[in-house]
């Protein structure tokens, strides 16, 4: 069977404290690491997902709904289930951490402000698909799951 869990993929967290959260595979270790000797993959994701915002707030209510709070974390493939969409190639989901960064505390809270600045940027003005309109997969990852 091909592999399809890849950078860039959607998921849904299903175990722990992301359960139930969407996010984006960034790199993923098949075979394993030496720290890690089962397949797992590194994902980049929403804790907090932005609100809804009508016309009639004030603008820094309307600074204060679109935040979005972020994590990074090492999940294993048994914990997570992929979805169907693939976030567009100007997201960059390579970029979004690494390994290095993972090692330490700071370099853990130096990604998260990353990945909050790109999903914010993203959210706001999601890039267009094939036919112009907003990426589906951006307003998907955006959206709360209800379940």
């Amino acid at each position: 069977m091909g592999k399809f869990i890849k950078a860039g993929r959607v998921v849904v967290m299903l175990q722990g404290r992301y359960a139930g959260k969407k996010a984006i595979v960034v790199k993923t270790f098949d075979d394993g690491s030496k720290a890690r000797p089962f397949g797992h993959c590194l994902v980049a994701g929403v804790d907090r997902a932005p609100l809804k915002v009508t016309r009639r707030m004030s603008k820094k209510k309307i600074t204060k709904r679109q935040k979005v709070k972020p994590f990074v974390k090492y999940a294993n493939y048994n914990h997570i289930m992929p979805t169907r969409y693939q976030v567009p190639a100007e997201v960059a989901p390579a970029s979004l951490c690494t390994d290095q960064q993972m090692d330490t505390a700071d370099g853990r809270v130096e990604a998260k402000k990353f990945v909050k600045s790109l999903l914010q940027e993203k959210f706001l003005a999601p890039p267009a698909d094939k036919s112009g309109r907003p990426s589906k997969d951006v307003i998907y990852m955006r959206k709360k799951l209800r379940f």
